[in-house]
């Protein structure tokens, strides 16, 4: 029997609502809406902030709905989308203003507060999770002392606002809960000892105003969405299924690895790379505190042991950049162009460290490159193809560094390196980066995170079986893989080049 799905992608730079169709034990994915998502910069009080345009992302998301609906029956949605940030709901159920962006300045004295009440290896003891000044239980601190939350009633993280506004159920699922810092992911309920910290020394009152957990898998109900008509192949209003909510937790499911229990490295490259590997339980050792490393929960109660990356926003950053300028051509800025360009450029020319705070916040990317260059005595980027070959060495040096002490500290000898999302399209990417490791790299799928959403919904409505393994053989057929062997006597090259960087 043929079943389709929609899977609601949702990412820092776009969305997307894709239809998957499962026949014959292939599951192809079409488009059906893409739209632009971004931080909107916005005055508060003579300063400025980040927020998003979450009514443009469900126009977005109704119109790609819509879409779905007109080419044949849906049999279930999933939604994903990046972490941390959350929507308030009042007393009525409505909206408390535009979502903050994680991009949001608004945490650094949030940040030092918390630590002022308690040391970062207990914290980490209690959460397993990297620290990131963003992370949602810094951002419910600075909404307190905004008087943003005086009126919230429920939180709720962005997937799960949406899936709100979908069925009038509200619910937070465990994978993007992960992320708040608030979970206990020996347990993957909320933290009794985070969540009395917060309330007790910061007066967030956050059990009051947290909803129920669901793991992924779990029927959320019946989409109701007015002016679309959402019926599954026997007629029935179509469900919601909660998926791995945290884009990377779906990146994660449809990583190609069909040998259960093999040990893998995985890459999900998009505007961040998280690297790292997955795991039955989290590693909550200082020294893996100490190098930033994150316990996030998985789905069928794994563990995503992760290091975030800055990825592809730097060179979307500066892409960005190029267009606004007037000289700007568009032809010169097309992806083959500058692809066939970068390739051609010297290699490890100038190298930094793409992980450095100063490239985090939106703006001036060029001239911020160019001042770290100089201030550390790395010769700046002469041109595009320069500056590109640049960011994509220094994003591979970030992954040979962060693969490695992934294998040291979990104790997993990594044989192979999986890359999902839009970075395994990347040829220079992926052969650099089984060149910098030392070990094979499987490429694909690139649309990795919309594969891992449709096949949870899948096995959820019955069409599939089996625990992940069974889930990845699907993806691994239905996928299109290039598989890159690293170059003889490259290694040496990246090892300097390590070194070069981080000392």
């Amino acid at each position: 029997m043929t079943h389709a799905i929609a899977a609601i992608d949702l990412g820092a730079s776009s969305g997307r609502v894709l239809r998957g169709v499962l026949d014959g034990g292939r599951l192809t994915v079409e488009e059906c809406s893409r739209f632009p998502n971004g931080p909107v910069r916005v005055p508060v009080d003579g300063d400025n902030d980040f927020e998003w345009d979450v009514l443009a992302l469900w126009s977005g998301i109704r119109a790609g709905l819509a879409e779905a609906a007109r080419r044949g029956p849906v049999d279930a949605i999933g939604i994903d989308s990046w972490a941390v940030d959350y929507g308030l709901l009042d007393a009525d159920g409505r909206l408390v203003g535009n979502p903050s962006s994680y991009r949001s300045p608004r945490t650094e004295t949030a940040t030092r507060r918390l630590f002022d009440e308690i040391g970062a290896d207990d914290l980490y003891s209690l959460n397993g999770l990297q620290f990131q000044p963003f992370n949602t239980m810094f951002q419910l601190i600075a909404d307190r002392d905004w008087d943003r939350s005086g009126r919230a009633r429920t939180m709720l993280m962005l997937p799960d606002l949406i899936g709100y506004w979908l069925t009038g159920r509200r619910i937070c699922e465990v994978t993007n809960a992960s992320s708040t810092g608030m979970i206990d992911p020996t347990t993957r309920r909320w933290s009794p000892e985070v969540l009395d910290l917060l309330s007790s020394r910061f007066d967030v009152d956050v059990p009051a105003i947290l909803p129920e957990l669901v793991e992924p898998g779990a029927v959320i109900g019946p989409v109701r969405l007015a002016g679309v008509d959402l019926r599954t192949h026997e007629g029935a209003a179509t469900p919601l299924i909660a998926v791995g909510s945290h884009d990377t937790a779906s990146a994660v499911v449809a990583v190609p690895a069909v040998e259960e229990g093999a040990p893998f490295g995985l890459i999900s490259s998009g505007t961040w790379s998280l690297v790292g590997t997955e795991l039955d339980a989290p590693v909550l050792s200082q020294a893996s505190r100490a190098a930033n490393f994150t316990n996030e929960l998985g789905v069928d109660g794994t563990v995503r042991y992760l290091k975030n990356i800055m990825g592809m926003w730097v060179q979307q950053e500066c892409l960005r950049q190029w267009r606004e300028a007037e000289s700007s051509d568009a032809d010169g800025l097309s992806w083959p162009v500058l692809d066939a360009q970068t390739e051609a450029a010297e290699p490890m020319r100038t190298l930094f460290d793409i992980n450095d705070p100063e490239f985090f916040a939106p703006g001036d990317m060029l001239g911020r490159i160019d001042r770290w260059c100089a201030r550390v005595g790395e010769p700046a980027p002469r041109s595009r193809a320069e500056l590109l070959r640049a960011i994509t060495e220094s994003l591979v040096v970030a992954y040979r560094r962060a693969l490695r002490q992934t294998g040291e500290l979990s104790g997993k000898a990594i044989e192979v390196v999986h890359i999902v999302g839009g970075g395994s399209k990347n040829a220079l990417l992926c052969q650099s980066t089984a060149d910098a490791t030392g070990l094979p790299v499987i490429a694909g799928p690139v649309e990795g995170t919309g594969i891992g959403n449709m096949v949870v919904q899948l096995r959820a409505i019955g069409a599939l079986d089996g625990g992940l393994a069974n889930l990845r053989r699907i993806v691994s057929d239905s996928s299109a893989l290039t598989r890159y062997e690293p170059t003889p006597g490259a290694l040496g090259a990246w090892e300097a080049a390590e070194a070069r960087v981080f000392g």
